[in-house]
């Protein structure tokens, strides 16, 4: 006879912690974070911080959503400096 056996399902809870709960990455689009980096800098000043085509010759976002899509290490440098305009941000806001 064959039995098998299984683990209880535990349902979910909601204060269970999430493994992004800290990443302020989770949830947010390339989309999302290109427009706020464009927003905040501009699109001659990301040119000049993240050296891509797509960011300074005849930039947009659709183009840039483009490369870095196809792009890690550009898709990487953009997330950081990301990054960077939120610690700035919160920075400027304390002050």
């Amino acid at each position: 006879m064959l039995t098998t056996m299984s683990s209880p399902e535990t349902p979910p809870t909601d204060n269970a912690p999430t493994k992004q709960a800290r990443n302020p990455l989770h949830g947010v689009t390339l989309e999302a974070i290109v427009v706020a980096l464009a927003d905040y800098f501009g699109w001659d000043e990301l040119g000049r911080q993240i050296p891509i085509r797509c960011f300074q010759i005849d930039p947009s976002v659709g183009s840039s959503l483009k490369f870095l899509r196809k792009t890690p290490w550009a898709r990487e440098k953009v997330e950081s400096l990301y990054l960077f305009m939120l610690r700035d941000q919160k920075r400027n806001a304390q002050e």
